[in-house]
């Protein structure tokens, strides 16, 4: 793992970034922007952010990179969505998540090499070495209640998956579930994913899906979901494990939920370990630390770091952080405590409550770690 910062002053932009790249075979890239406020308006600072990712692909560092996906965080989504631009071959999602560190937009970047990349039924396609990687971003509907619509926007991808010959329980990976009014709305996106689950044949005697579920508020201001995903082609069963943690987690349906913890994808050369949002809970399910910022933070790391290490991985291997807050007042004593202990990590903290009131904190991650696996083809 390759750990940089790039500050592009000209743009006044800071690339926070993760390179794994092997003597053979595809590179891949985790990058957080931030953008140094000024006194100008959104797009100002839009434009510093594109003018900054063209610049990357353009260095040395990144050399044969192209982009996969863009995450916009934005600070008032219903204003500032309608003036970002449109982009071809690149899966971009769009939410308001508001940059804690006094801007208006960050971005979380994923590159790859030596890859064919395209559109294909609004997704982008990710072809390499008899995989395909299918990320589809942004998937909403703007009528009934946040049940009606995530089984809309659930049925809509499970379509998708179809024109693809895949399926949501054998293919799907990771799915960001973005929730506006986490608090009132997050029941009805949970009852509708399981029914929706049970009918696709994930229980909880099978398995169910890497996913993270927080506050977050498309640009449609009738959107109360917003769906992301990541699924895979190509892959044989033995490849993919899920991740539990036990002795510090338990299974989420004994709460009411249906997602795993985590999933480990193993190939050829390298595994991927995709971690869930994680906050401060124990392994009967309980919130842990109740009002104290400091400690559930701990309780966070300790959690997460349970799951990467029945993944073969320690935080030395992670990407990229993303945090999500539910109180700004909490973001100084965070963001400090995060600089202290992963200073070179590229991390990002946004404004997203976490869907239960008591939790003030949660995180998610992507690690890679080198691999030997002559049984499966590399990445």
């Amino acid at each position: 793992m390759n750990y940089q910062t790039i500050r592009l002053e000209d743009v006044g932009v800071t690339a926070e970034f993760a390179s794994y790249r092997p003597e053979q075979g595809a590179g891949e890239w985790h990058v957080i922007l931030h953008v140094e406020p000024r006194e100008e308006a959104f797009e100002g600072q839009m434009n510093r952010i594109y003018e900054a990712e063209d610049m990357l692909t353009q260095r040395p560092e990144f050399q044969g990179a192209r982009y996969v996906l863009k995450r916009y965080f934005l600070s008032d989504s219903a204003n500032q969505q309608s003036l970002m631009r449109q982009e071809q071959d690149v899966a971009i999602s769009v939410i308001q998540q508001q940059p804690l560190d006094g801007s208006k937009i960050a971005a979380w970047l994923y590159l790859v090499s030596e890859a064919d990349i395209r559109t294909e039924q609004g997704a982008v396609v990710v072809s390499h070495n008899g995989y395909q990687h299918l990320w589809k971003m942004g998937m909403t509907w703007n009528q009934g209640d946040s049940a009606q619509q995530t089984t809309h926007v659930l049925l809509d991808y499970e379509a998708f998956l179809r024109g693809f010959d895949a399926t949501l329980a054998d293919n799907c990976i990771r799915t960001w579930f973005f929730v506006r009014d986490v608090d009132t709305q997050y029941a009805g996106m949970v009852r509708a994913r399981r029914e929706n689950f049970v009918e696709q044949g994930l229980t909880e005697k099978t398995h169910y899906i890497a996913s993270t579920g927080i506050g977050g508020n498309p640009g449609d201001t009738k959107a109360l979901i917003q769906l992301g995903t990541y699924a895979l082609k190509g892959f044989e069963p033995e490849q993919q494990q899920y991740l539990y943690a036990k002795t510090h987690l338990n299974p989420t349906y004994e709460y009411g939920v249906t997602f795993e913890r985590g999933t480990k994808m193993t190939y050829g050369d390298r595994s991927h370990v995709l971690i869930s949002g994680t906050a401060s809970i124990n392994n009967r399910g309980e919130v842990v630390h109740v009002g104290d910022i400091r400690m559930q933070t701990h309780r966070m790391w300790e959690n997460v770091e349970a799951l990467l290490h029945e993944g073969g991985m320690d935080f030395s291997d992670v990407m990229h952080l993303v945090v999500y807050l539910r109180d700004t007042g909490d973001y100084k004593v965070v963001s400090e405590m995060f600089r202290e202990r992963f200073p070179d990590i590229p991390t990002v903290i946004t404004l997203a409550p976490v869907c239960r009131p008591t939790w003030l904190i949660e995180m998610e991650c992507i690690a890679i770690k080198e691999t030997h696996n002559e049984h499966f083809r590399r990445f």
